[in-house]
């Protein structure tokens, strides 16, 4: 072999060897990608926090308990108006009348019939009849306070139902709602816990659907709002559990599978699922699984890294929480607080 070459061949080893470089270097910039098809893992044995911190999988979706019927009116959260009949009336003449929308204000209101052959309050139905008419708004919600503005809507709102079916309406006093709608948000709002937690890549960005991958095996499911996955409760109808989120735009790009994201957000809101469900293990055992999935770093609100211990901690103060909502008749997960806490 002549000089030449062998000078030849070493310059185009060198000239492939910068080619395999920079093909590497830009492979490890992009965002990681879902794989089309993920084959079958191996079951994941996290550390234990107690038998039922497993959410639920994919395939028990289908076997979710029914949905329970909507909670009636409830005197703990609602301002109740009596409405007096001289005679039953059908569901279709009261849906006929029903104010357009059930809102005063940002609080929903709602009106309701006693079924004059079960003897239950429930909302109309066509070919039913009722003895008996309530109407109620809601005293507090996450918005704050019911107001007098708000309660005066719903009153005229209320009266015009009764007059257009032959009802008289009962109000209570303004000042004695309003009173009563305050005392309740201030008792219920330091109660109102959500709790979050970010995700944030220790190295190369992710693409949504990556994402979505990791999220899908603990359970998450596509959520109706764009780059929202939820994990779904075992009562059907019922607020999901935990909701996972990235970045809404990314989730909309043309092409998700190349939009990177470099953190995602996990979300537990506690009034809304009950305490028997252990929300919480399956909060810290997604967190904990999609940082390591991921390789990412759980952050709190303040940017610092979440500690086993950090964990423990909140799992006592939440612990504090359930019971002082179960002492007000709010308990995580009832009608009441899911309504309360919205």
């Amino acid at each position: 072999m002549t000089l030449t070459t062998a000078l030849a061949l070493v310059g185009a080893l060198l000239l492939l060897a910068l080619a395999l470089h920079g093909w590497w270097s830009t492979r490890r910039l992009r965002p990681r990608k879902a794989a089309e098809a993920p084959p079958a893992a191996a079951e994941r044995v996290e550390p234990a926090l107690g038998a039922a911190d497993v959410p639920l999988p994919l395939e028990a979706v289908a076997l979710r308990t029914p949905l329970r019927r909507v909670a009636k009116l409830d005197a703990l959260i609602d301002a109740i108006v009596p409405l007096a009949l001289e005679a039953p009336i059908s569901g279709e003449l009261a849906i006929s009348h029903l104010p357009p929308t059930r809102r005063a204000g940002s609080k929903p209101f709602y009106i309701e019939g006693l079924d004059t052959e079960t003897g239950a309050w429930e909302a109309f139905a066509p070919g039913r009849r009722y003895g008996e008419l309530q109407a109620g708004v809601q005293l507090a919600s996450r918005s704050g306070a019911l107001n007098e503005i708000e309660y005066s809507e719903f009153v005229q709102k209320v009266e015009a139902f009764a007059e257009a079916v032959g009802a008289s309406a009962d109000a209570p006093d303004m000042l004695e709602v309003v009173a009563r709608s305050r005392e309740l948000d201030a008792l219920s709002s330091p109660l109102d816990a959500q709790l979050t937690v970010t995700l944030r890549s220790n190295a190369v960005a992710w693409s949504v659907g990556y994402v979505q991958q990791a999220a899908a095996r603990l359970g998450f499911v596509t959520g109706p709002v764009p780059g929202r996955m939820v994990l779904p409760a075992a009562e059907e109808g019922a607020p999901p559990v935990l909701v996972l989120a990235v970045d809404p735009q990314a989730a909309l790009a043309d092409e998700p599978q190349a939009a990177a994201v470099r953190e995602c957000v996990l979300t537990l809101d506690v009034p809304q699922t009950p305490e028997s469900a252990e929300p919480f293990p399956a909060f810290h055992r997604a967190a904990t699984t999609l940082a390591d999935d991921l390789d990412a770093t759980a952050i709190d609100d303040q940017g610092q890294p979440i500690t086993l211990h950090a964990y423990a901690m909140i799992g006592q103060e939440l612990q504090k929480l359930y019971r002082q909502l179960e002492a007000l008749d709010l308990a995580a997960g009832s009608a009441a607080a899911r309504r309360l806490f919205t």
